[in-house]
């Protein structure tokens, strides 16, 4: 399980009276165990090496099961495609690198504090937020 993520996939689905599938079970151990973001046709990829059976229709509807269910976060990373992430304990930010599409997760307690003094001199309380940076890296290697 990554760092700081809530209890397993199939605890929180247990907890939730969901019924638990075989296969429903691949789809979050794989999901849990993902270093990335994978979007659905990557996680179905990933669930194939486990389960050659897996469909990715099983997948699809999965996914949008435990999104529904509020276990996994859904990100549109402008690439026109969803990516997933099971939900934090702790607030999060990302980095998106436009050149490689690599996700990047980050913290920083100012732009934490900044966010919430900005809502509040606008005469508000901030409740949530999501904060996405979209870059590219500042030196390009040369190409030999």
């Amino acid at each position: 399980m990554t760092e700081n993520a809530k209890a397993s996939i199939e605890t929180q689905c247990a907890a939730r009276g969901m019924r638990m599938t075989e296969q429903r079970r691949v789809i979050a151990r794989v999901l849990e165990d993902s270093p990335d973001h994978p979007d659905v046709e990557e996680l179905y990829r990933r669930c194939a090496t486990v389960d050659e059976h897996i469909s990715i229709s099983t997948v699809y509807r999965t996914v949008k099961l435990l999104e529904d269910a509020g276990i996994i976060e859904r990100h549109d990373f402008r690439e026109g495609r969803a990516r997933y992430e099971q939900m934090r304990d702790t607030h999060h930010d990302h980095l998106i690198d436009l050149r490689s599409g690599k996700v990047i997760e980050f913290q920083s307690e100012e732009i934490e504090k900044l966010q919430a003094d900005v809502a509040r001199k606008l005469g508000y309380r901030l409740v949530d937020h999501r904060l996405e940076l979209y870059a590219v890296p500042l030196e390009v290697k040369a190409k030999r």
